[in-house]
């Protein structure tokens, strides 16, 4: 490891799932403490680091939806999700002294500050921890969207999208043995090709504005780091 950062400012995509550890939904502590352990190296690396987070160890939208509920109320639903894991990963950067705030695109002014793009300049620029939550604050979009839109706001220099999986596959691997993994792959094979990576709003925005992403597991070690070092973790998403 070179332990020498390749970019400044990042966008970090944490699946809700992420934070579940060994659990089969909600928030494991333990899991939360990693991730956030692994933020911080990249602090002391100088990258000033946004995480959006998703909530789907608490609720599914898109599964409620299949069960009756109307799709905007499920979406809300999920939005708060992210609120309650977004309070759970402070708590731990908390425990570790590491300075972070909490900026929603909902209204909860108790619990998060109100989503303001010039605030969240100037938190990055003082190496403040942005998390950031409630989706884009609109239904339809998915938190993979919001990272994606975060991440052209903030001006970040690539979207690290963390997975419990090591980078992208021709098929699903824990299905497949014979899946193949990419080391690096186009925006566009990556819809032409139906990826499982991201939705196709987050990539088409990405390409649109050439945001390189990359796919790695972020339980792996030192995964994030390696990844912010540019070392051939995961799999990189990038070109046309």
């Amino acid at each position: 490891m070179t332990g020498r950062a390749a970019y400044k400012r990042v966008l970090l995509k944490l699946s809700g799932e992420s934070l579940m550890g060994d659990q089969k939904f909600g928030v494991d502590p333990q899991a939360c403490n990693k991730i956030a352990s692994q933020v911080q190296d990249l602090c002391r690396l100088g990258v000033q680091v946004g995480v959006v987070i998703g909530g789907g160890n608490i609720f599914r939208g898109m599964k409620a939806v299949e069960n009756g509920m109307a799709r905007t109320p499920a979406d809300h639903i999920g939005m708060l999700a992210t609120l309650i894991n977004g309070i759970a990963l402070q708590q731990s950067f908390e425990r570790i002294q590491c300075e972070s705030r909490i900026m929603s695109a909902i209204s909860c002014d108790v619990m998060a500050e109100p989503y303001s793009w010039k605030n969240a300049l100037k938190y990055l620029d003082k190496g403040i921890v942005l998390i950031f939550v409630g989706g884009t604050g609109n239904p339809y979009f998915t938190t993979d969207s919001a990272a994606a839109l975060r991440a052209l706001e903030i001006q970040a220099e690539i979207l690290m999208k963390a997975t419990k999986v090591d980078g992208i596959y021709d098929k699903d691997p824990l299905k497949y043995a014979d899946a193949i993994k990419f080391d690096r792959v186009s925006y566009s094979e990556v819809l032409a090709h139906q990826l499982q990576v991201m939705d196709a709003t987050a990539i088409a925005l990405c390409r649109e504005n050439q945001t390189p992403i990359r796919v790695f597991n972020v339980f792996a070690d030192h995964a994030l780091k390696r990844a912010v070092c540019n070392e051939p973790v995961g799999t990189l998403v990038e070109g046309r």
